[in-house]
């Protein structure tokens, strides 16, 4: 029987298969992912906000530049550098949070990978956590920038209507 087991570790891959074979190992790893899955379940929920908001700021920049040329339309041209701002920001918003979408993906694979490998790989689950946050509040702060360009505009249109121009 020794004999069996000593030809079987010959087989390539045999022995990442052995480290693997652990139901509690894996049971483990499904344990710690569990946090980054909820966090990019969490950026999802976020991401759906902003792209809404983006699409909304954009349809609103279209619909004014295609409305004809009178005096109602020369009122909307007024909005459009306040949206334009509004839609950089939102564009901004978007990118870095789907960039933090991905490497918080990484983190969860990484996390996978470094029970199944002998090379410690903490450091990197570390470093790509650290990432994840970091474009994570880029993309948070950059959406705030969107959402203070639109309090900013409501407020002005606020201050215009009820003392005039």
């Amino acid at each position: 029987m020794k004999a069996v087991t000593d030809a079987l570790l010959l087989i390539p891959g045999i022995e990442l298969l052995e480290r693997t074979s652990s139901s509690i190992r894996v049971q483990n790893v499904v344990q710690l992912s569990m946090a980054p899955a909820f966090l990019l379940a969490g950026i999802g929920a976020v991401m759906n906000v902003m792209t809404n908001r983006l699409i909304w700021v954009a349809n609103k920049i279209e619909k004014i530049l295609k409305a004809g040329r009178d005096d109602e339309t020369n009122d909307l041209l007024v909005e459009i550098p306040a949206l334009e701002k509004r839609r950089v920001h939102a564009q901004r918003a978007v990118m870095l949070s789907t960039a933090s979408a991905f490497t918080i993906s990484i983190v969860i694979m990484l996390l996978f990978v470094s029970a199944f490998v002998k090379a410690p790989l903490g450091t990197f689950v570390a470093l790509t956590w650290l990432i994840t946050m970091g474009l994570l509040m880029a993309g948070l702060a950059s959406f705030l920038l969107e959402t203070r360009v639109a309090a900013r505009r409501n407020r002005e249109r606020m201050e215009e209507r009820t003392y005039g121009p």
